[in-house]
């Protein structure tokens, strides 16, 4: 098929329009309507029943009657709250792959189920029955990590048969639709990467909670580091990879024309993704990689950080503005902590000791950063959908996005 440009337009296939929207399917027929919101509500009602649960433990924990920690308490904060607004934020943002879609789907279903099962897991102590009901909120993450494999492939793939055998759909045949020069942007695939590997990472977490449950010590590792490791990857990884993917997805849309800054973010996003892993290989391999990795994944969370205050500037919505902008503002003294908790370690100090920085660079990441952050970017999300039908932002030509979709040279 031949396309025909006009002198002010460019034609461009309608799957790429598709691809720059919350789904890749049309949002416009009343079943879809219908769908998003109770799919909203589904979300919102869980996370603030999780809230609330979770306010209740923590009450029963100060008084004794629940015999649980510090670093136990900040971990149900993760399937309690965490998870559902992270998984919500990755709906609104949409799926490339139809069977990914439906995993997620499912696994939001489940999760309160999951989480309860996970506080009676963390309430118990480690044995074969704590470790059983740690098994069901592994079944969650399990779902969630299926699905960003699979959209991981069609990330990667990008091709028509790629995407008709990894989501067993027919895709759809490309159809040429006139629009101004000023275009869609359509995400790019790191953005789309971030939120693949933040669901992996929650398998990971998901996973060393078992073995923490089981009073298993994988590779020598004793608690409270299992238990550490989980949150580590529930938090840190999960969480602030799809933080990750939303700041760059809309700072692509906002900001298209200055390549450099959206450069600068993109690496940023890079070491976000991966320093996780790092961090938790060098408990097993080495302190001087621990120390190191700990060190930049703190920098690269404090510059991603004050990207997400910049872009909280141009957010119109003034509730989401504050959450990003408490969000951005939280994380540098949180990840100033984790720095100086890492230098210690190293050198065998005691100044800042595990419970200490539970209570302080946890409560600050866990509630300042991922909590706001995924509220501020959800609303944002869920305010474009609405008020536009679509999360369509305009790029010009000549930039990196409009290069993307042919325009400019």
């Amino acid at each position: 098929m031949k396309s025909q440009n006009g002198k002010d337009g460019k034609q461009i296939p309608l799957s790429l329009r598709r691809a720059s929207r919350g789904s890749s399917f049309a949002r416009n027929d009343k079943s879809s309507g219908r769908e998003e919101l109770r799919a909203e509500r589904w979300a919102a009602g869980w996370a603030l029943a999780g809230a609330a649960a979770w306010a209740g433990v923590a009450v029963l924990a100060r008084m004794g009657i629940v015999r649980i920690g510090v670093i136990e308490l900040m971990f149900l904060f993760a399937p309690l709250v965490i998870v559902p607004l992270g998984v919500e934020l990755g709906r609104l943002r949409g799926f490339s792959s139809g069977v990914a879609r439906e995993l997620a789907g499912m696994a939001q279903t489940l999760q309160p189920l999951g989480a309860v099962l996970a506080v009676a897991a963390v309430c118990l102590a480690p044995g074969a029955r704590a470790g059983f009901l740690a098994g069901g909120w592994m079944v969650v993450c399990g779902l969630m990590a299926w699905a960003g494999v699979l959209e991981l492939g069609a990330v990667v793939l990008g091709s028509s048969a790629g995407m008709e055998n990894l989501t067993g759909e027919v895709p759809v045949t490309p159809r040429l639709v006139t629009v101004s020069t000023e275009v869609v942007a359509v995400p790019s695939r790191l953005s789309r990467i971030a939120g693949c590997v933040g669901r992996i990472d929650l398998a990971v977490g998901g996973a060393w909670l078992v073995a923490s449950r089981l009073g298993w010590r994988p590779m020598g590792i004793q608690e409270p580091i299992g238990l550490l490791t989980a949150v580590h990857f529930h938090f840190a990884g999960f969480a602030t990879a799809m933080i990750a993917g939303a700041t760059l997805r809309f700072s692509e849309a906002r900001f298209a024309g200055r390549v450099l800054l959206l450069r600068w973010l993109q690496r940023v996003v890079v070491l976000v993704l991966g320093m996780p892993f790092l961090v938790a290989a060098g408990f097993v391999i080495s302190p001087g990689l621990k120390m190191l990795a700990a060190m930049v994944f703190s920098a690269s969370v404090a510059g991603l950080a004050g990207f997400v205050w910049m872009c909280a500037g141009r957010v119109e919505d003034r509730t989401a503005r504050g959450c990003l902008r408490v969000a951005g503002g939280a994380v540098f003294v949180g990840m100033g902590l984790s720095g100086t908790y890492a230098v210690a370690d190293f050198v065998k100090s005691e100044m800042l000791p595990i419970p200490r920085m539970a209570s302080t660079h946890g409560v600050l990441n866990a509630l300042g950063f991922c909590l706001l952050g995924l509220l501020g970017w959800i609303v944002e999300s869920a305010k474009t959908l609405t008020t536009e039908g679509t999360e369509e932002h305009r790029v010009r030509p000549g930039t990196s996005a409009g290069r993307d979709l042919g325009l400019g040279k």
